[in-house]
């Protein structure tokens, strides 16, 4: 087919391109895609940087090429976005194929742009879709890790297990298993959201406990509050009576003194310390 013949397809009689005249019935091509995306770019690269009918062109080019980017949209059907707009990631990604693409080096146009058009679509799960940061390492890693996972499935029909997949990929189990949680990270749930197959509880309900020494936050703080302002030697009786745990006649024998003058010294603390005065000599 020639350039005139494959231009003549999707001309309009004013001469102007028309990019809804691509498809036909059913949705399908009117003329070979590899074909016309060959013609479209030996258009552009013969048309001035300023003429009015490269945007038409490239909108032809970006038309044409769409079901390129469903194909790529498709490996990633498994996340949570709604496909269409994965493909509206993706066509991003084919119109910057478009832009850079040089039809001179011998290179197919499909071959140049579905690696551009998966790098977008990784670039906004990992930038706008996690709900939690993840090593680019084990970004990468996944995207072979949930590959063999699906092959596996295929194979032996029914979901592979850990060993297998890395088996598979000749890669640490531990790996794996990292690449399975960071997988995860797309998907966020809600803590008041009711698990169905734990009886309609929330999963806040079955985190959830009560604190006991939570009543005694303000108490211990009033304790610590008190100990700051004892001299040294009576901090550290109390410390090592109630805190250590050592009798009164360990404590005499830690601080070479009688075991008399340790309870009374005790008393005189434990007195001051409820009352909340300061110590006096």
């Amino acid at each position: 087919m020639s350039v005139d013949e494959v231009l003549a397809a999707i001309t309009s009689p004013a001469g102007e391109l028309r990019p809804d005249r691509l498809r036909g019935p059913g949705g399908r091509p009117t003329v070979d895609v590899r074909t016309l995306t060959r013609v479209l770019f030996e258009r552009l690269a013969e048309l001035p940087p300023d003429a009015p009918e490269r945007e038409r062109v490239r909108a032809a080019l970006i038309e044409v090429n769409i079901p390129l980017v469903r194909y790529a949209a498709t490996r990633f059907r498994s996340r949570s976005e709604p496909m269409e707009d994965v493909v509206q990631v993706g066509t991003i990604g084919l119109i910057n194929a478009i832009d850079r693409f040089d039809p001179g080096r011998g290179v197919q146009f499909p071959t140049y742009a579905l690696p551009t058009i998966l790098g977008e679509i990784k670039r906004y799960f990992r930038d706008n879709v996690r709900t939690m940061h993840v090593p680019r390492r084990l970004q990468e890693l996944w995207v072979q890790v949930s590959g063999a996972m699906e092959e596996l499935t295929v194979l032996h029909g029914r979901v592979p297990k850990v060993p297998e997949i890395a088996a598979s990929l000749r890669i640490p189990e531990e790996d794996v298993r990292a690449c399975l949680d960071a997988g995860r990270a797309y998907n966020a749930a809600s803590l008041e959201a009711a698990q169905e197959h734990e009886g309609g509880l929330a999963l806040l309900d079955r985190l959830g406990y009560e604190d006991s020494a939570l009543a005694e936050v303000e108490h211990r703080d009033m304790v610590r509050h008190l100990l700051v302002q004892l001299p040294e030697r009576e901090r550290r009786i109390v410390m090592l009576r109630f805190f250590a745990n050592l009798t009164q006649s360990q404590i005499s024998t830690e601080l070479g003194m009688s075991q008399m003058h340790v309870s009374r010294l005790l008393s005189r603390i434990l007195t001051r310390l409820r009352t909340g005065n300061s110590w006096e000599e």
